[in-house]
């Protein structure tokens, strides 16, 4: 009976750090997207609205279509781009591949690198005066000098995927090399013996053993990338006008510039449901091989 007492004081520490941390906001949140919650109007954090906010962002809000697509579209550039990178350099530095210790070593600064930094660093390097990569181009693609990659809503949407390739990749190579470490190499020696080329042994035999790696490379970088805010908020404000505004931006603005905290954390609550489904099929699949 102690022993039983002893196990739950012990886990008790722990709960209430997360109760305080994360299930009480959580809570506070979902009961403020249901009140008018102005910060310009006292008492209206408790005064009831109901669903107001939620069918305002649904049928009366383009700006929250605009942040949707922003992020859909977002999410799938990045998701594809840096999952097909990732693999590539895998193949790369995985035991016995080309280029192993010089690329290995490259990976190290975007890892170290915090999101923020990155968006600050890439908002400097594509500055038309005096950026890196307009001197590059200078001397390169002369054309491509001067051009105002931050003030053009497509350029500026381009920049901001390529930062966050640059800064995930080394993240999801390193997983994909264990990954990689775990095929056996009697598979690929066998098939490689019975004379399949290089791209026949990766797409029939190194690729299927892949798969539950790639799921969860997958799933994991599409959450972090629907949840993108600092690394857009430090390299383009969600500008130039909405043209790179996810929504974690959108929610930021409406809540803090616009005081609109009610419908912020509305918007906030629907943006959960495609991480639920994200979170479900992730915990799901891991749970299940395990």
């Amino acid at each position: 009976m102690r022993d039983n007492t002893l196990k739950y004081l012990l886990v008790l520490p722990a709960v209430v750090v997360v109760f305080a941390t994360a299930i009480w906001p959580l809570m506070e949140s979902l009961r403020l997207s249901f009140t008018i919650g102005r910060l310009n109007r006292p008492g209206s954090l408790d005064q009831y609205l109901g669903w107001e906010n939620y069918t305002w962002a649904f049928f009366d809000e383009p700006a929250f279509w605009n942040a949707v697509w922003v992020t859909a579209v977002y999410t799938l550039l990045t998701v594809a781009l840096t999952t097909l990178l990732a693999m590539g350099l895998a193949m790369l530095l995985a035991p016995g591949g080309r280029l192993r210790s010089g690329v290995q070593t490259l990976l190290i600064l975007p890892f170290a690198m915090s999101p923020a930094l990155i968006g600050v660093s890439f908002r400097f390097m594509f500055n038309p005066e005096f950026g890196l990569f307009d001197a590059f181009f200078g001397l390169v693609l002369p054309p491509l000098a001067g051009i105002s990659w931050l003030a053009d809503p497509v350029l500026a949407f381009a920049v901001c995927v390529m930062a966050d390739i640059w800064g995930w990749v080394p993240f999801l190579t390193l997983v994909l090399i264990g990954g990689l470490a775990s095929v056996p190499r009697d598979t690929i020696e066998a098939a490689q013996v019975d004379g399949a080329s290089s791209w026949r042994v990766f797409r029939d035999v190194t690729l299927p053993q892949l798969a539950p790696v790639l799921a969860v490379v997958i799933i994991l970088k599409s959450i972090f990338s629907l949840k993108t805010f600092d690394q857009i908020f430090m390299l383009t404000n969600g500008g130039p006008g909405t043209a790179t505004q996810t929504l974690s931006h959108y929610i930021y603005f409406n809540g803090m510039k616009y005081g609109q905290i009610g419908y912020a954390a509305s918007v906030a609550w629907l943006m959960v449901i495609p991480m639920i489904f994200l979170t479900y099929a992730y915990a799901r699949y891991v749970f299940r091989k395990n």
